[in-house]
């Protein structure tokens, strides 16, 4: 079994609006730096976290960084298992083709097995 076999599975779950505070932003600083250390990294957007990939956000307005440029380069540092729970993309009627990046729609049972799965979980 090779290195890459036996990394741990993290589950990174965000759950927090983009502009409330600066945990949205700390938790994808966060799998970004753990991805560039060559962790394993999954990423799944619930709750309100789902409007962080909302395409073309003009947060200017009230004076802040546009957090999906930030969530668009979770593929460029190697994590491409990207979820986002279908309950909470109903909630705010998004469609994938609305999204800053490819994710995978995931189902309330999905969401179970993912975390039954992961080594490790880290909630935002």
């Amino acid at each position: 079994m090779n290195s890459k076999n036996q990394a741990k599975q993290i589950l990174v779950t965000l759950s927090q609006s983009p502009y409330g505070g600066t945990l949205a932003r700390e938790a994808i600083d966060y799998c970004l730096a753990a991805a560039a250390f060559e962790q394993n990294v999954q990423v799944l957007f619930t709750g309100d976290a789902v409007l962080q990939l909302i395409k073309d956000q003009h947060p200017e307005a009230i004076k802040q960084k546009n957090i999906s440029k930030t969530a668009s380069a979770l593929p460029i540092y190697g994590i491409e298992n990207v979820y986002a729970d279908q309950n909470s993309l109903d909630l705010y009627n998004l469609k994938p083709e609305n999204l800053c990046l490819p994710v995978t729609v995931v189902s309330t049972r999905q969401i179970a097995d993912l975390l039954a799965n992961s080594s490790s979980t880290l909630n935002f």
